[in-house]
């Protein structure tokens, strides 16, 4: 495979992350549209899943065996059940934007993962990063806005959403290069759907419920996730991950002009702090290296892979 400038390769992770930047804007169109929070989740998983599959199948990639099929489960369960379950929840408690933005809790997580499960003492970068992160949610639980709803159950399902979505970062730097992304997401997104199943309520569906439910899945879920991965074989992880916060600034861009939410000062410059949080952890490894919490956690884990 020909290799790809830089240029190209943050051209995929910038597209990755304005097609996860229409994720909370589908899905607030599908529950006007009269679907639960957890039905969207639900197609999500199964849709996207399927699409991967039949990537897997035609391209002959080969699914994770053994302990991997294991670890690939957990994840499936936790890292797609509660994480797109609990994002849906977050669209319509808090709003696109809010749910977008509290999903970059997650370097916070990964940093506190290494704190509660190493011991591991944070640096002042880190410890500067959970201030702000801290900071920035206290900020949006008093800000709200136009259009915007701040409950405890919107804290709690955004927060809820950065805590699982922290383990892509793990699961990636686990399996990403041992496995091709459609032969982790063919198993796991499958996985994630059969854990919503017994939650999930079925309502019908107008042919614009679908179009959003196809948009979530082939836009926001296969395509987003193929861009990021291609992006990131020729990109450090911290620079993509730069790169890759232009999505809750997209999503609020959208949800103002479709949605009119619009956040108060207070919530303003608490996602900023949130933001900030993340610029600040993305820069805290040096190269191709990822920050020293998530190198600390898969040694954890496991030995990191190796490309074959």
């Amino acid at each position: 495979m020909p290799s790809a400038s830089p240029a190209s390769a943050a051209f995929l992770i910038a597209l990755a992350a304005a097609l996860w930047g229409l994720l909370g804007i589908f899905g607030k169109m599908a529950q006007q549209a009269g679907l639960e929070p957890l039905e969207v989740a639900f197609w999500r998983a199964l849709l996207g899943g399927g699409l991967f599959a039949l990537h897997a199948l035609g391209t002959r990639q080969p699914l994770p065996r053994g302990a991997d099929l294991l670890w690939t489960v957990l994840f499936g369960l936790v890292g797609v059940s509660l994480f797109y379950g609990a994002y849906q929840l977050a669209v319509q408690s808090a709003g696109a934007s809010l749910a977008s933005v509290l999903l970059y809790t997650a370097p916070a997580f990964v940093v506190l993962w290494g704190w509660l499960l190493l011991r591991e003492p944070t640096g002042r970068r880190e410890a500067a990063a959970i201030a702000l992160t801290l900071g920035g949610v206290a900020l949006i639980s008093l800000g709200g806005g136009e259009n915007i709803h701040v409950s405890p159950a919107a804290l709690t399902w955004g927060l809820i959403s950065g805590l699982t979505y922290s383990l892509y970062y793990l699961y990636g730097k686990l399996f990403f290069g041992r496995y091709s992304a459609a032969g982790l997401y063919a198993l796991a997104l499958p996985i994630g759907a059969a854990g919503l199943l017994p939650f999930t309520a079925f309502s019908p569906k107008t042919a614009g419920a679908w179009l959003t439910l196809l948009g979530i899945a082939v836009l926001s879920t296969y395509l987003a996730y193929l861009a990021y991965s291609a992006g990131l074989r020729y990109l450090s992880a911290a620079r993509a991950s730069v790169i890759a916060s232009l999505e809750p600034v997209l999503a609020g861009g959208m949800a103002l002009l479709l949605f009119g939410e619009r956040p108060g000062v207070l919530a303003l410059v608490g996602a900023l702090g949130v933001l900030g949080a993340t610029l600040l952890l993305s820069g805290s490894g040096t190269g191709d290296q990822p920050p020293q919490p998530l190198r600390s956690l898969t040694a954890f884990l496991g030995r990191p892979p190796t490309r074959r």
